[in-house]
């Protein structure tokens, strides 16, 4: 059977590593991954419905401070498909900024979303949509939560390095449109501590590298980083510090949505 008629469940439980010393790339990425999930918290950190971030967050422009606010981040996971379809994109998302959060963006599953202040309410350009979700999809984190089991996708060990004076495993997850993320999971803690991916802007090739540290518990047993750190093309270009974050708070359909009166301006 392959993965993608397996349920994720189903193939978590058929990924148990054999007993014996020398395991296949597979065999490896499949074992890294499991000891992730449990110290992510199991089946708390799958189940997970969603989540709220307060803290700080910088933007960086050619290594210099460009902007920070304080911010608190909404997000909702919505359910995934069983068996697993690739091509899936299950999260809503809404940023929000300022003491008051009279600053906000909102980002939907379809690509759509909203860039909301004091004006009223402008729809996100449709590369920005595009650009928010391509993100998410090579986000080690996400890809854990939803994708695991998604046809197509290859998830191999690739051994172990050293990454910022950490002893990791390194594993590759490539899904079935190319994307390929590279992922450190620290070999003590289990826990993802960094990932690369590139994409292509134009004509131009970036590598994107992440960050993860800081890791709390925030609710039974989910384990969730609280510094996140962001660099391309090895300039910083975004630092996350949550002061709290929050898991399962029943986050509103309206807290995603644009209320009936508030002006709807044109898109740039």
């Amino acid at each position: 059977m392959t993965a993608g008629l397996l349920s994720r469940r189903e193939w978590l439980a058929g990924m148990t590593v054999l007993a014996h010393a020398a395991e296949t790339r597979a065999e490896r990425g499949a074992r890294v991954v499991q000891q992730a999930l449990a110290a992510l918290g199991g089946d708390a950190f799958l189940n997970m419905r969603d989540r709220v971030e307060s803290g700080r967050a910088y933007s960086f422009y050619r290594a210099r401070l460009a902007g920070l606010a304080r911010m608190k981040i909404y997000s909702r996971y919505l359910t995934r498909p069983e068996p697993p379809v690739a091509g899936y994109f299950g999260l809503r998302v809404r940023q929000a900024f300022g003491k008051n959060e009279d600053v906000a963006a909102v980002f939907l599953e379809d690509g759509t979303g909203w860039d909301i202040n004091y004006r009223g309410a402008r729809p996100i350009p449709a590369e920005e949509g595009k650009r928010f979700q391509e993100t998410q999809l090579r986000n080690v984190l996400y890809i854990l939560r939803m994708r695991l089991g998604e046809p197509g996708l290859i998830i191999e060990g690739a051994g172990r390095e050293v990454v910022d004076n950490q002893p990791a495993e390194v594993v590759e997850f490539t899904d079935a449109d190319n994307r390929v993320v590279t992922v450190w999971f620290h070999e003590s803690t289990k826990l993802p501590v960094q990932q690369r991916s590139f994409r292509r802007t134009g004509g131009d090739r970036s590598e994107e590298v992440t960050t993860l540290a800081k890791y709390r518990d925030v609710g039974g047993g989910v384990q969730w980083p609280h510094t996140i750190v962001r660099t391309r093309d090895g300039e910083k270009v975004y630092e996350q510090f949550s002061e709290s974050v929050v898991i399962n708070q029943g986050l509103p359909d309206n807290l995603f949505l644009v209320p009936a009166s508030t002006r709807i301006l044109p898109q740039k």
